[in-house]
């Protein structure tokens, strides 16, 4: 068959994912921080975005002592209000009537026979000091909007607090200058970083020198500082309080032990009884693990919900959209139209200006999109869960990504992605809205299923009502749950229960022992 070269006419379909389709799936799983961020970016690099204002363009009125306020918005001159009210002036007393644009003297209340020596003086600074007012960050002629967190005291760091007792600790001026260099390898938790042979290596100084001034730094507040590893940071809190024993320096050199609760090594290795490792341990659980974070001066990020869910009067639910999350973008279309009627067709700018149009139509769609299908899966996730907001979290469903995408009819992609990092205020509280999905257990008489995230919040609340006489195992969890109605097998107990990071019963009866003899004591 001899081989030859020709042009062929097919059609073809094909899809094709676009730099505007990446980026409106990009923009459907952001967060409200994240869109922020990006709208930001767009804003500095179009020009025909631009924010809408967040109030609705009415400002407050200013009264003016001239006009009278009737029930509407209709605003009319004294005068003619009196007339038309049947305004009495015989009602009031006639020398009052006469002197009525000079009430301070006749109520006796001129501040100047009240505050006789404030009079003069108060009156010719109050200029100045409105100066001062309308001069500070945020203050403005009405005062509103003014941020009084400008004059919160900030809260003091830990390097803070550790450079006023350097030299209260430490005299030569070379020591300080070795602990200030340490100060500055401590973490956010307190722990020094580097090495005393690494410091000693930069410094110049002989490493005696540095385990010298570090010994010292370690008995500064908060107790427990400038150690090296947990055990270090135990043992200087034990040695403050002087119950560094050679038991406790056995219990504090095997914390890998105590992490995996084998209490009968931790006995051998310690030399003492079930008693007395129970009272060990209940101090160890009274040291701070990480002295640092007392002075942690980051503020925690509040969550934002993006979608908020209150009852409705007719016994329903009203979903709807956080209006703080939702961004006001706005296209100026009359500056564009000002600005290409200046610049010829063929022009550079002239496509840079439809280039812009279009990234900024493109931009308002995909967020009036993206608006729409958040709405969309909250409520249908509501419209599924509509017990748990009745009734709590024992009666959370089991559901899917495939059951809403269904329901909505979208892809299981695009609901994964608008779940992710939203999260939805309720009248049962905050949830992030993956948390109304959870896989299904069977139940015991072969009725509903039941949630996992349910189950495993019965677990939890067994036992968190369990007392120290009376502590469930593993079956008495499976025995307790298939009379409820939940058939679960108990290693699916023990992996929920790991997984809550709630200990055997056996180490739990120890503790609650324990913590009643703590208690007695």
């Amino acid at each position: 068959m001899a081989l030859a070269a020709g042009l062929f006419l097919r059609q073809s379909q094909s899809l094709v994912m676009t730099p505007q389709l990446m980026q409106s799936i990009q923009l459907l799983q952001m967060t409200h921080v994240e869109l922020t961020q990006f709208i930001e970016q767009e804003l500095e690099k179009n020009p025909l975005l631009e924010i809408a204002a967040s109030d609705d363009g009415v400002r407050d009125h200013v009264p003016d002592p001239d006009e009278h306020f009737t029930g509407g918005d209709e605003r009319v001159p004294a005068e003619r209000a009196g007339a038309d009210e049947g305004f009495q002036p015989d009602l009031y007393d006639s020398a009052t009537a006469d002197t009525a644009g000079n009430t301070s003297d006749v109520f006796d209340g001129g501040f100047d026979n009240v505050f006789p020596d404030d009079a003069g003086p108060r009156a010719a600074d109050a200029p100045e000091l409105l100066g001062q007012w309308k001069s500070m960050p945020g203050g403005g002629e009405d005062g509103e909007g003014y941020d009084l967190d400008a004059f919160v005291a900030s809260r003091k760091t830990l390097r803070d607090v550790l450079n006023e007792q350097v030299p209260f600790a430490l005299s030569d001026p070379i020591d300080r200058l070795i602990a200030q260099h340490l100060i500055d390898q401590l973490d956010e938790a307190g722990y020094l970083q580097g090495s005393t042979a690494d410091t000693a290596m930069r410094l110049g100084k002989p490493v005696p020198d540095i385990e010298r001034v570090l010994a010292r730094l370690q008995e500064l507040d908060p107790p427990g500082v400038f150690a090296r590893s947990l055990s270090e940071c135990l043992a200087i809190q034990l040695k403050a309080l002087d119950r560094l024993d050679p038991a406790m320096a056995a219990l504090i050199d095997n914390l890998e032990l105590l992490a995996r609760r084998d209490f009968a090594t931790l006995k051998k290795l310690c030399g003492v009884g079930e008693e007395d490792l129970l009272d060990m341990l209940a101090e160890i659980r009274k040291l701070d693990p990480k002295p640092g974070t007392r002075y942690e001066t980051s503020g925690a990020e509040a969550v934002v919900p993006d979608i908020i869910v209150h009852a409705a009067p007719d016994g329903s639910w009203h979903v709807e959209l956080n209006a703080d999350t939702l961004p006001r973008v706005l296209v100026n279309r009359d500056y564009y139209a000002a600005v290409s009627s200046r610049t010829g067709r063929g022009s550079a700018d002239h496509g840079f200006l439809n280039e812009c149009l279009q990234t900024a139509n493109w931009l308002t769609r995909s967020l009036d999109q993206r608006a729409r299908t958040i709405m969309k899966v909250a409520s249908e996730i509501v419209r599924q869960q509509d017990a748990f907001l009745m009734n709590g979290v024992d009666h959370l469903r089991p559901l899917n990504l495939k059951t809403v995408a269904e329901a909505i009819k979208m892809h299981e992609s695009t609901v994964s992605r608008v779940t992710s990092n939203k999260y939805m205020l309720t009248p049962r509280g905050l949830f992030e809205l993956k948390y109304f999905f959870t896989v299904s257990i069977g139940s015991a008489e072969g009725g509903d299923s039941h949630s996992a995230e349910s189950v495993r919040h019965r677990i939890r609340t067994m036992i968190a009502q369990e007392s120290s006489d009376s502590v469930l195992s593993d079956d008495d969890i499976v025995d307790a749950l298939r009379k409820g109605g939940v058939e679960l097998a108990r290693r699916t107990v023990a992996k929920y229960r790991e997984a809550m990071n709630i200990p055997s019963s056996v180490q739990r009866r120890r503790e609650k022992r324990a913590h009643a003899k703590a208690a007695l004591s």
